[in-house]
């Protein structure tokens, strides 16, 4: 596949539909800038939510996609597209320097205002459709649709009656429905880091990762692995898109996995998995960390330093099985002419680092709000790709247009997304449907919270299946974190909870579309893919449920209780790892591989610090692991492990 690209080439792309991808960058750029109220304008957030929405409801009608098998769905240049920009557009921009107006008729639910809110409502769902399919389409139909019938369903879930008018008006133009939070963080924060990672691109700091990747771990046994989860997470975090990742990094990784001896089966499997963790690590965490921490209303520093220990979990998981992969199968280190000189390439490219210690300083140090510190950084790297670049490329002033250009169409998702959960948002509120379900939940978990959380965790792999990780968070947050609050969990243990849970849809079957698509560029079987990436990512499936009862895990307790439970998890996590690839310093079956699994679940079990019962499943799994380690030794060293195999 050589155009890695989902939208069509850049100068494919008439001048109009560059023009309005930019003009939405540069609203949200704006925005994020707080410019208005600089320039002694003083007009509602909603107003400025109402016109980039419309920019991206004109933009969303005109672009031609690509679809993960790389077949073009031609829309572009229909009537019929044109027509409904041209509407979306129009309307938005309306409704942008209506507003005031609006607003203060809505709930009297006067012919126009419906009307118009109507027009949105069945444009955003028609923009939905086409950036996501229908899946999330139908839940939000269905959620509003059961608005309107609620109040006469009986027992906990029943809700209030509310006149479709009414309903439709408040999901339009209220704070508390489409122009509210979500399209908020969208446009003020997503913005500003989708900008960063396209810059950082176009600089030179994607190949520079990528060389450093190569480097550092070229020389390791099935180092072409290793530098998949590397350079994978590296872009993972900036981009925050398990597909567009896969196709960025896996187009090279994927192939030196390949040619290096990995089966193409666990190659695809390896960066999709790597792809996918890239969202949960810090400190950048793709999209959805923002959200959280403008849900929870906490600093974003705070859901950055919760996600350490469990992304350090993620990898080590992931890191361990292949290196373990790589010693059953005898995988060799890279030749030297494959790996570039760690020294050379510090000094060629050790400058995109940069831009990472600004965002870092702005946000732990400074305090700046994250949209202020992404495009402190987006312009540290301008600075450094226009006065250094990498391999002699600096960025030019068609790379930024092509930045600015890229960051709209990215942004096209997101903004329906956004929208669409701010309807659904907006239907829980005025009808009592999210406190209804919120206490439907909690009764069934009432005494029971494993039960709960067992049947969020299902739940949130199944609402998460075919759609983009920002679309399933938003989802899960309006939902299913609510129930999981009431029973007494932590805010910010629910919210990680669902994050993790519904970010492992994109490699859980039947509808993996990370693993997927990995599958097709490893040319392997989706299915086989999909499961073999279950397993390397396998403490995505488990490390949620410790969240909620061992909180040193997300970095909340003393300093002894958070090395301790860390440690502790780490060791559990290799051994369950080793069990799962079937090598521990050799090759192990049976009895010995179900001890490792029984050691780490012991050195894994959340238990509160101090006291014999932490002591005894501590020292029994190190006990365990130890002896193990011991047999192993001994086997390799005895002389009968010496004999030539007898000769079938």
């Amino acid at each position: 596949m050589t155009q890695t690209n989902r939208f069509r080439p850049m100068a494919a792309r008439p001048v109009v539909v560059q023009g309005l991808a930019v003009a939405l960058t540069l609203i949200a750029i704006a925005f994020a800038l707080d410019m208005p109220s600089r320039l002694g304008l003083y007009i509602y957030t909603e107003q400025v939510l109402a016109a980039a929405l419309g920019v991206g409801l004109g933009l969303v009608f005109l672009i031609e996609r690509r679809g993960s098998d790389g077949a073009e769905r031609a829309v572009q240049g229909q009537l019929l597209d044109w027509v409904l920009a041209a509407l979306g557009l129009g309307t938005s921009l309306y409704v942008s320097f209506r507003y005031v107006d609006l607003i203060g008729r809505a709930m009297s639910a006067s012919f126009d205002v419906v009307a118009i809110a109507a027009v949105l409502f069945l444009l955003v769902i028609e923009g939905l459709r086409r950036v996501v399919g229908w899946a999330l389409v139908l839940v939000v139909l269905g959620i509003a649709g059961y608005g309107l019938i609620g109040h006469m369903v009986p027992g906990s879930l029943q809700t209030r009656h509310v006149a479709p008018e009414q309903l439709l008006t408040y999901v339009a133009f209220d704070a508390n429905g489409m122009l509210g939070l979500t399209l908020n963080v969208a446009v003020s924060v997503v913005v500003a880091f989708v900008l960063f990672g396209q810059i950082l691109m176009r600089a030179g700091g994607a190949e520079f990762f990528n060389d450093i990747s190569l480097a550092a771990l070229g020389r390791r046994r099935g180092a072409a692995a290793k530098i998949s989860i590397l350079a994978s997470a590296l872009f993972g975090t900036i981009s925050g898109v398990v597909v567009s990742n896969i196709v960025a990094t896996g187009v090279v990784t994927i192939r030196l996995m390949t040619r290096t001896g990995y089966r193409p089966t666990m190659a695809a499997a390896v960066e999709a998995v790597a792809s996918t963790g890239g969202q949960i690590a810090p400190p950048v965490m793709g999209a959805v960390a923002f959200l959280m921490a403008d849900f929870l209303q906490v600093p974003y520093a705070e859901i950055a330093l919760a996600a350490v220990i469990p992304a350090a979990l993620y990898y080590l998981a992931l890191y361990f099985q292949v290196d373990l992969e790589a010693a059953a199968s005898g995988i060799a280190p890279l030749l030297d002419d494959e790996i570039p000189s760690a020294g050379r390439t510090l000094r060629r490219g050790g400058i995109f680092i940069l831009p990472f210690v600004v965002m870092v300083v702005a946000l732990f140090w400074l305090g700046q709000r994250p949209e202020t510190a992404a495009l402190w950084a987006t312009g540290a790297a301008m600075i450094c790709g226009a006065a250094y670049g990498y391999g002699g490329q600096r960025i030019a002033l068609r790379a930024i247009w092509q930045s600015l250009v890229e960051t709209g169409f990215a942004m096209t998702d997101i903004l329906m997304i956004s929208a669409a959960a701010g309807f659904i948002i907006g239907v829980l509120n005025v009808t009592g449907l999210g406190f209804a379900g919120t206490f439907a939940l909690a009764e069934i978990g009432q005494g029971n919270l494993l039960l709960l959380l067992v049947l969020t965790a299902v739940a949130s792999l199944v609402l998460g299946m075919g759609m983009p990780t920002v679309a399933v968070y938003l989802l899960l947050a309006v939902l299913l974190a609510p129930p999981l609050v009431e029973a007494g969990v932590s805010p910010v243990a629910a919210h990680f909870f669902i994050f993790y849970l519904g970010m492992m849809s994109m490699v859980t079957p039947p509808i993996a579309i990370g693993a997927f698509f990995a599958a097709a560029l490893a040319k392997a079987p989706p299915m086989q893919t999909s499961l073999v990436a279950m397993r390397l990512g396998w403490t995505a499936y488990i490390v949620p449920f410790l969240f909620v009862v061992s909180p040193p895990l997300m970095m909340q307790g003393s300093a002894l209780e958070i090395v301790t439970a860390a440690g502790a998890a780490m060791s559990g996590v290799y051994a369950i790892s080793a069990a799962l690839a079937g090598w521990f310093g050799g090759p192990i079956e049976g009895v010995r591989r179900m001890l490792l699994v029984l050691s780490g679940a012991l050195l894994l079990m959340p238990l509160p610090l101090g006291g014999l019962p932490v002591a005894a499943a501590y020292g029994i799994g190190l006990g365990m692991l130890a002896v193990l380690w011991l047999l192993r030794r001994m086997s390799a060293t005895s002389p009968q492990s010496a004999r030539p195999e007898h000769e079938s």
